[in-house]
């Protein structure tokens, strides 16, 4: 009865670019810009031109999938687009390692919202709440409901699901707002007197050093921001008019992302001098509330708090979908166990793949719990993901090759010699960039090699490559496979 359905295509535009929005816009933004001037001593008043560096390889990554995504509308875009132009190794692998990166950050994400709750009620006032939510025990179940909460979200249908996640982008962009308007209400003067009637802190302005190093460096950590479009594309088996809304609505998310974090942190270092943040991030943990607590009246700090939260509560369902569409995508090519692929009768969504893939979250919300470490798992995603971004750059200049039918089908970009410069550009800024991860992971000092985001990647590696193996053998023996078998899409 399960398998008499297929996934219903109700997702639109507007919920595709949400999807990638709430996907790549998370608390990070309120955190990243200005602690990175703690983590990366020196880069100075050259933060926001690493901002707009960062972009660029996301900016041809993204131009890739939407390429692809126009000759390929299925779920589990990505493990798709290189199975069917480069070999259904190289896509199961790196498709594996990004499900493992991602399901481990949903853990994590769901981990983190609690504390980030807990603040806002701390700046309430709210003593008996705090207290609450800093309940060791408080803190973990909270995080698992919240976890399935999201889960039931994607499992009671695309509807449901596109409502929600519309509707937390909504939200997060309006309170988003309060620090972009604020950076234009607000001079340098404004803050550097409050700065002085707070703390008693006289600002002199210093003048910054550019250094080639510490600006690559930072452009490559800031360019996690960018990672998350690439849920739109495992969102094609849902979407409407395909061919036609997936390439549209990763190209609106990237340019639209792009323009509102080098809008969101110029809004913020145009009013608070850059060695001022620089100080203050040496001596604390900061973000764009504290900055701004110094010019805003107490109400509204708490307000971009608030928006901080629901920037990171609203990570959860897009990035549930996306984790789940690449399992289901596995189940259909029969490179993971078939119940996976079984679609909900009523639903019409991959319920068991979801379901799964919750399971693996809590996993990470139990490591974040029990083993205190919250990074690992966001730079093993991070790296999973700069390997399946150099893949589908690698995709866009094989698919002609290795399969011309597919290639031909290509309505973006049409003409193949700018495809091959757009992916040829992509596969060497986002090389450089995953050897400045692998460098910087490899050199940290760290007590274990369990602790290396790098090594603990080529584990998963290891381990997709065992599984892969035993299905291909499998699928091989069972007589259905034949030289064209991964050379058509997954039927609908």
């Amino acid at each position: 009865m399960e398998q008499s359905t297929t996934l219903s295509r109700n997702i639109t535009v507007a919920g595709l670019v949400a999807t990638g929005i709430s996907s790549m816009i998370g608390a990070s933004i309120y955190i990243v810009p200005f602690m990175l001037q703690k983590n990366i001593p020196g880069i100075g008043p050259y933060l926001l031109p690493a901002f707009f560096v960062a972009s660029i390889p996301a900016v041809f990554a993204a131009l890739t999938y939407a390429i692809l995504a126009s000759a390929m509308p299925r779920a589990g875009g990505s493990y798709v687009y290189a199975s069917r132009s480069i070999h259904p190794y190289w896509g199961f692998v790196a498709s594996f390692a990004q499900w493992f990166g991602l399901s481990i950050v949903i853990g994590v994400v769901s981990y983190m919202v609690v504390p980030f709750f807990r603040d806002v009620c701390a700046a309430m006032d709210w003593i008996n709440l705090v207290h609450f939510f800093e309940n060791s025990n408080t803190k973990l179940f909270l995080s698992l409901g919240l976890l399935w909460l999201c889960i039931g979200v994607n499992i009671f249908g695309v509807k449901t699901y596109q409502l929600t996640i519309i509707g937390l982008v909504i939200i997060t962009f309006i309170l988003a707002s309060i620090v972009i308007v604020a950076g234009f209400i607000y001079s340098e003067k404004d803050f550097i007197q409050g700065v002085l009637n707070k703390d008693g802190i006289v600002i002199t302005h210093l003048q910054g050093t550019f250094n080639w190093q510490q600006f690559i460096s930072a452009s490559g950590i800031l360019f996690a921001s960018f990672i998350g479009f690439d849920s739109i594309a495992q969102a094609g088996g849902e979407a409407k008019n395909p061919s036609k809304s997936l390439p549209r609505a990763i190209i609106i998310t990237i340019i639209s992302v792009s323009l509102f974090y080098l809008l969101f942190t110029f809004s913020v270092y145009k009013i608070a001098p850059w060695n001022f943040v620089q100080d203050l991030a040496n001596k604390k943990d900061i973000s764009a509330t504290t900055l701004l607590n110094y010019v805003l009246p107490p109400f509204w700090s708490v307000l971009i708090m608030l928006g901080a939260c629901i920037a990171l509560l609203k990570d959860l369902p897009s990035m549930i979908l996306s984790v789940s569409r690449l399992l289901f995508a596995w189940s259909k090519d029969k490179l993971f166990p078939s119940f996976l692929s079984n679609i909900h009768p009523h639903y019409k969504t991959p319920h068991w793949a979801i379901f799964f893939s919750g399971i693996v979250s809590s996993l990470g919300i139990l490591g974040s719990h029990f083993a205190s470490d919250i990074f690992l798992g966001i730079d093993i995603m991070v790296i999973a993901m700069l390997v399946n971004f150099i893949l589908i750059c690698i995709a866009v200049l094989l698919i002609h090759q290795n399969n011309p039918l597919l290639g031909n089908q290509i309505t973006v970009v049409k003409n193949k010699l700018v495809q091959k410069l757009i992916a040829s550009l992509g596969l060497i800024s986002l090389s450089a960039l995953l050897i400045i991860n692998i460098v910087n992971d490899i050199s940290a000092a760290k007590t274990a090699w369990y602790f290396h985001a790098t090594y603990v990647f080529a584990a998963v590696m290891l381990l997709a490559s065992i599984i892969f193996t035993i299905y291909w053998n499998e699928l091989k023996k069972s007589g259905s496979f034949d030289a064209n078998y991964f050379k058509n899409l997954p039927s609908e």
